[in-house]
């Protein structure tokens, strides 16, 4: 897999030129959260740490897979089930593991009771996700979590790593607000695309721009000022970490944690 943290950036992909795709997604993102990686090899850490080296992993809201890419590559015994509703992203992750028979990816809706009915596996050792559960309000997010306690088998784990500010912390929360407006407006001079401008490529692409028509009818287009995904309220480690324990998991805490974001581990 191409595109990792530290990597320059790359030229437009055009077509099904999957890794391209791929690295331009990480460098998107990473436009966001220059710790991606960081977190990632966290979550990764915890999954070898409490179910071994051969796990059956469900990537949560997988996008186009970045955490199934890594997984597979640390963990050569690993499978993964990707699920998420977006037609573009999971064009670009069946694209990407086509020929992989460890990957499989599953379109279902988050939002719905019944996504889980969707999933090819009743149990998994390890559900993951990464910066793609804040659109969901606090009281839906709860509900998912009791969801996701069922399909984790006993003494298996889940890692959500998603922006959790503190707000007992306004002074610092503020700072790093705008170190990184600073950075991000310095990587956006030299050429770095952020969500809009991503999401613009795509659509005007011979292979993506039908997935991205889709996409833009369920979510709104990210150009369109009227439109959009819209993001839900966001909690605090401490309230996940109590969420989750609610929700049926033994344990749970915080094992990564940046200015802005962090990395909740849940054990079944």
């Amino acid at each position: 897999m191409t595109g990792m943290a530290g990597t320059t950036e790359a030229a437009t992909p055009v077509g099904a030129d999957w890794q391209g795709w791929q690295a331009s997604w990480d460098r998107q993102q990473e436009w966001y959260m220059p710790d991606r990686e960081e977190r990632f090899q966290a979550m990764l850490d915890a999954v070898e740490a409490l179910v071994g080296p051969e796990p059956r992993v469900l990537d949560l809201a997988c996008g186009t897979g970045s955490i199934s890419a890594r997984l597979l590559r640390r963990l050569p015994g690993a499978r993964t089930t990707g699920v998420d509703l977006d037609p573009a992203l999971l064009t670009i992750a069946r694209g990407t593991f086509a020929d992989d028979p460890r990957a499989e990816f599953v379109t279902a809706d988050l939002a719905k009771p019944d996504w889980t009915a969707r999933l090819p596996h009743a149990m998994y050792d390890a559900v993951l996700t990464s910066t793609a559960l804040h659109w969901l309000f606090s009281d839906q997010l709860a509900a998912l979590y009791g969801q996701v306690a069922g399909v984790v088998r006993e003494g298996g784990v889940f890692v959500n790593a998603d922006h959790m500010p503190d707000p007992a912390t306004p002074g610092i929360n503020e700072a790093v607000r705008n170190w990184n407006k600073v950075r991000q407006d310095r990587e956006q001079a030299e050429g770095v695309l952020d969500w809009a401008d991503w999401w613009r490529v795509v659509a005007a692409d011979p292979v993506l721009g039908g997935p991205a028509a889709e996409r833009f009818a369920i979510f709104g287009d990210p150009n369109d000022p009227n439109e959009g995904h819209a993001d839900g309220d966001v909690q605090p480690p401490a309230w996940h970490a109590e969420t989750l324990r609610a929700a049926g998991f033994a344990e749970a805490r915080t094992i990564w944690a940046s200015a802005r974001d962090a990395a909740v581990l849940a054990l079944r």
